[in-house]
């Protein structure tokens, strides 16, 4: 029984060589997932068909550049923040916020405690100002450090700890109301 990086690393090889086959079978096996990770950095679901088609692209382009090191679905993962965050800066510039300090309080920490579920937070997190979501989803989702962050979204490490800081202050302000909205619907 092959495991799914077994799979995974088969369908990549014959991407090597340009089978189309293996090519649509990795498409359509890491597609949901990758859909899931575009949604993250995108508007709606149309453009976050839009990124993952560039991304898959690109990735198919560029196969050959992964060297079997680490885990193939992290490498296109990895694809994909990037051609998102490419695509952002092409289209709209990033309003970049004075710099403040980072208050180094855990999101998953402070809104576990109102059981919030995982899609009433993604939600929340999609209504956020483009910068801060990016960085946002880059650091909390991703686990990318303030350096790299900076570095791919070019803002110092400082910008990148304020713009998640504002972040994580925004999404407790919508965790506060809805909480809040909550109570006063069971009080009524």
């Amino acid at each position: 029984m092959m495991t799914t990086d077994t799979r995974l690393v088969a369908m990549w090889e014959g991407c090597l060589k340009n089978d189309r086959k293996q090519q649509e079978l990795l498409y359509k096996t890491l597609a949901p997932k990758m859909m899931a990770v575009c949604m993250r950095y995108a508007h709606d679901k149309d453009e976050a068909q839009d990124i993952l088609q560039e991304g898959f692209i690109k990735m198919f382009n560029n196969v050959h550049k992964y060297r079997g090191e680490g885990n193939l679905e992290g490498w296109i993962r990895r694809i994909m923040v990037r051609t998102a965050i490419s695509r952002y800066r092409k289209l709209k510039p990033m309003v970049l916020v004075e710099d403040f300090a980072d208050d180094n309080k855990s999101f998953s920490s402070s809104y576990n405690a109102h059981g919030l579920e995982a899609k009433e937070l993604m939600d929340m997190v999609q209504k956020l100002p483009q910068t801060y979501r990016s960085v946002f989803n880059m650091y909390a989702i991703e686990g990318y450090s303030h350096q790299e962050i900076g570095n791919t979204l070019g803002i110092t490490e400082l910008l990148s700890r304020t713009n998640l800081h504002r972040a994580r202050t925004i999404l407790k302000e919508m965790v506060n109301k809805l909480t809040a909205n909550d109570m006063h619907c069971l009080a009524g």
